[in-house]
């Protein structure tokens, strides 16, 4: 191939080496603060891996956090022990917590629009962190529903009623945690 040729193919690409060990590094950050697991009653454990989604969507912003995200979830898929207790495998997005996992990319994508244009659109951070969250816990009762079937009432208390004050703590502690990463690391916009 010649020096041309190369240079335009390069030049083609949209993401950069750096962007790519960026989402290769929040899919391992996620992989690690999904082993922060605090079993719960009714099978839905509390774990670290939404906060992690939330800081790789503030520091990447929408498009690489979507694909740390998913970088993440593929390998969880194809059996490398990166999800929740260590565990992996296709089985784990059919089961009761599969529509958690599912809704990530959705969740990241969204909470980096928020943050891509927190300047432009008064409140738009906020609001995209919360309907981020949301589409995360409307996504995972839903999957809870179905595979254990049991009622809404049933999904909600299991699902969100005991996460909703460590959910905010988490998201606030993600939100100021990675709003001063973005501002240090070279390449992204602050």
């Amino acid at each position: 191939m010649s020096q041309n040729t190369q240079a335009a193919a390069a030049t083609k690409s949209k993401f950069s080496v750096r962007d790519i060990c960026y989402a290769g590094l929040f899919a391992a950050v996620i992989a690690v603060m999904a082993q922060i697991s605090i079993p719960m009653p009714l099978g839905v454990p509390m774990t670290m891996q939404t906060f992690a989604i939330t800081l790789a969507a503030v520091v990447l912003g929408s498009k690489l956090s979507a694909i740390a995200t998913l970088v993440y979830l593929a390998l969880g898929a194809v059996g490398v022990p990166v999800l929740a207790n260590f565990s992996g495998g296709f089985d784990k997005f059919v089961g009761p917590t599969g529509g958690f996992l599912i809704s990530f990319p959705l969740m990241a994508y969204i909470i980096g629009l928020g943050v891509e244009h927190r300047d432009a659109f008064k409140g738009a951070f906020v609001t995209a962190v919360i309907v981020g969250t949301v589409i995360n816990y409307v996504v995972g009762v839903a999957m809870f529903v179905v595979v254990a079937h049991s009622t809404i009432a049933v999904g909600i208390t299991a699902c969100v009623l005991p996460f909703i004050p460590t959910a905010i703590i988490k998201a606030v502690l993600a939100c100021a945690i990675g709003l001063n990463l973005r501002k240090r690391i070279p390449g992204l916009k602050a």
